[in-house]
């Protein structure tokens, strides 16, 4: 047996040879915690199959902000926001006139991520790639065959579910406005059958019943239960799906998570303080701020408007923000590189200060109102990477990958590495690490 992340030497993989006939499915459980797992009454017992047969790590600790589309990033590019740019579940999109940024996630992946990602390499070196509901990853030209989180009735995946009777034009045409259990239902269904069809060397699969369950009725409640049983099924399909088209030899699953989870019962309401002291001012339809705080749940970050009045404001927002009830702290440019943000010097995205959250405690965006309020119930992650409650989960099983590897925590940035070692390609910018005591000693062809 294994134990850490690098004690073990894998001979038999040649670095560098690329493995045309190997399948790596990487499936993401959005916002299943790590201390979840530890819980018996956790009905997952795929999940557990996964792991007692396969690797485990105790947990997988994310990036900063400890939030879906950075740490997403994160897992396929092995590098931090700080080099892939990324710090919102979308693009930070700020005005000159001083207008509330907004976040805007319709945007093309070549905007958002600013670091070479596993498909990318993937795709140049000859092998296929394929996305499910993966997120910045919109107008991708290295994915070969996609169903994305918002469908396209046209798309060629579509158009053949949409012809055995899996779903409707109609229902794609209103994807957005079911229910995301159902989304999930469609998105595995999706996964399962681009597995079948087109068997890619790379699929990315992304779930999110369990974030938004967690998000609504607090982690662990009978809810959350409920959602990482279901989750746990799905699972069981890809497995399943696998098996029936007779290629578990040459295929690799991965299941992991981008983020764990906190209980909430209050909410803080920063620029309601930047309000108070006349850096906010106008009606609540055309607010206009020097200032502004945008929200990542656990943290937040704080962007003056006017680039030439930082020197003035950043003392004045750090006197209004400190000591404040709810906030831990307020993290100066000095300690971005160690919660791997990037500086506003370096990039557009990059914040002013960033503004931490107490346990119970999360951030939001409104202007108006009370600066603290109370929930009756509720959970979100956002909290810093060190957080215990923040950490992730990673189980791998399958070709390739050695029995009962019990591993300690890893970093999410170990994960691109370790895909790329089993397709047998080389993530030269990547920050993480191959995660080689989790493989066999041989690789079967």
């Amino acid at each position: 047996m294994c134990v850490g992340t690098l004690l073990c030497v894998v001979p038999s993989l040649v670095w560098g040879e690329i493995h045309k006939d190997r399948m790596v499915v990487l499936i993401s459980l959005d916002g299943f915690p790590a201390y979840a797992l530890e819980d018996p009454r956790l009905p997952i017992p795929t999940i557990r199959k996964l792991a007692r047969e396969g690797a485990i790590a105790t947990s997988m600790q994310p990036i900063n902000p400890t939030v879906t589309w950075p740490n997403h990033t994160a897992l396929v590019t092995g590098v931090d926001a700080s080099e892939h740019d990324l710090l919102f579940n979308g693009l930070l999109v700020r005005t000159p006139s001083g207008a509330q940024p907004s976040v805007e996630p319709w945007r093309d992946k070549e905007v958002l991520v600013h670091a070479p990602t596993v498909y990318d390499v993937a795709y140049r070196a000859g092998l296929t790639t394929a996305q499910v509901d993966w997120v910045a990853i919109y107008g991708a030209k290295t994915i070969t065959w996609k169903f994305p989180e918002l469908p396209d009735p046209e798309g060629p995946v579509e158009q053949t579910m949409i012809a055995d009777g899996t779903v409707t034009a109609d229902q794609l045409q209103k994807f957005e406005d079911s229910s995301q259990a159902w989304q999930d239902e469609i998105w595995t269904d999706a996964a399962v059958r681009i597995l079948k069809q087109h068997k890619p060397n790379l699929l990315l699969f992304h779930l999110l019943t369990g974030d938004d369950t967690n998000h609504e009725y607090g982690p662990m409640s009978h809810a959350s239960f409920t959602a990482m049983g279901l989750l746990d099924s799905y699972v069981k399909r890809i497995v399943d799906a696998l098996q029936e088209e007779g290629v578990m030899r040459r295929a690799t699953v991965i299941v992991v998570s981008d983020h764990g989870f906190r209980k909430i019962r209050h909410k803080l309401h920063p620029n309601v303080l930047l309000r108070e002291t006349g850096l906010i001012t106008g009606d609540h339809k055309h607010l206009r701020g020097d200032a502004w705080v945008a929200s990542t749940g656990g943290t937040a970050m704080v962007y003056v408007s006017d680039p030439a009045r930082k020197e003035e404001l950043i003392p004045k927002l750090r006197r209004i923000l400190a000591n404040r009830e709810g906030i831990d702290r307020v993290y100066e440019p000095n300690s971005f590189a160690e919660l791997g943000l990037p500086l506003a010097s370096a990039s557009d995205q990059g914040p002013d200060l960033v503004l931490s959250a107490l346990p119970d405690y999360s951030f939001a965006n409104e202007a108006e109102g009370s600066y603290v309020t109370g929930i009756d119930e509720g959970g979100t992650h956002g909290y810093l990477n060190t957080d215990p409650k923040m950490q992730a989960i990673f189980v791998a099983w399958g070709a390739g990958i050695a029995s009962g590897v019990r591993l300690d925590k890893i970093s999410n940035l170990d994960v691109a590495p370790t895909i790329a070692a089993i397709l047998g390609i080389d993530m030269k910018t990547a920050k993480g690490h191959a995660l080689k005591g989790i493989l066999k000693p041989h690789v079967r062809e």
